[in-house]
């Protein structure tokens, strides 16, 4: 004998077991975000190089030609051009 089902009696059986305390929640598993927080401990670092600047004073030099300007707090070297040649200038 094989019994038949409407497709509301199917459905209803369906969701009985894929939410089965009929709150919407879903069966307890273990997927993303069940964790115990054994996470690694990331988001405490301090940064790229350090997370310090290169600190007061200093020059900035033109890789291309070699001039020298002194470093202006605020701004960053590789911000500024070359007085003499136009080229994007580094920190020393």
């Amino acid at each position: 004998m094989v019994a038949e089902f409407s497709l509301r009696e199917t459905l209803i059986v369906l969701v009985e077991v894929i939410m089965p305390r009929g709150d919407g929640t879903g069966p307890q598993g273990g997927g993303p975000g069940s964790g115990r927080g054994m996470g690694m401990g990331r988001g405490a670092g301090r940064g790229r190089m350090g997370g310090q600047g290169m600190g007061l004073g200093g020059n900035c030099v033109c890789p291309s030609c070699g001039t020298k300007v002194a470093h202006r707090r605020g701004v960053a070297c590789n911000q500024q051009t070359c007085p003499n040649c136009g080229a994007k200038m580094t920190r020393e």
